[in-house]
């Protein structure tokens, strides 16, 4: 979740002089337009957790992707024929919502929930470095709007789209910062 995310990309950008993370991960579809192992990635992450509080801004901080990172993601999405929506995502610091108000937040647009990236963006934001989330749709947050999740063993295997997706943007990067 977003205690740890924020503590591994705060040391990977502060002390390791980190200037790119590109995080991969699942995420639980909010909207029945996401389908099961559909890549999505977070221009936005809207946040349920209270992580951006210690940054001390007198209003509410909008953590949001490295727009040349989301970019070049979108331009080797379409080469390589993956459909990927690009949007405002959930950062929430619960897995189980107790409180059954998660898919409130599809109501204003929200395409998924995860946990992490709003606290990486954050960091990123902070530390004048670059973040992008790629996440891939492994099940419905409430399963109630597909009823559908991923087994365990899919999970493993089948999240390949998003990791090449990531590899090139690294790819791309690199070859620009050489």
């Amino acid at each position: 979740g977003m205690p740890s995310i924020g503590i591994y990309s705060y040391e990977l950008f502060k002390f390791y002089d980190v200037e790119n993370i590109i995080r991969i991960g699942s995420a639980g579809a909010m909207t029945a337009k996401l389908k099961l192992r559909d890549v999505v990635a977070a221009q936005a992450a809207c946040t349920n957790s209270n992580y951006i509080a210690q940054f001390g801004m007198p209003g509410t901080f909008a953590p949001i992707a490295d727009f040349e990172l989301l970019e070049t993601a979108v331009a080797i999405a379409r080469e390589k024929g993956v459909r990927m929506p690009v949007g405002n995502v959930l950062s929430s610091d619960n897995f189980y919502d107790a409180s059954g108000k998660t898919m409130d937040w599809a109501k204003m647009g929200v395409l998924c929930a995860e946990m992490e990236s709003a606290a990486l963006y954050a960091n990123a934001a902070y530390l004048g470095k670059r973040a992008l989330s790629l996440l891939t749709i492994s099940d419905s947050i409430d399963n109630l709007v597909t009823g559908k999740e991923l087994s365990p063993a899919d999970r493993q295997t089948t999240f390949t789209q998003m990791m090449e997706i990531a590899l090139g943007v690294a790819v791309a990067m690199d070859k620009k910062a050489n």
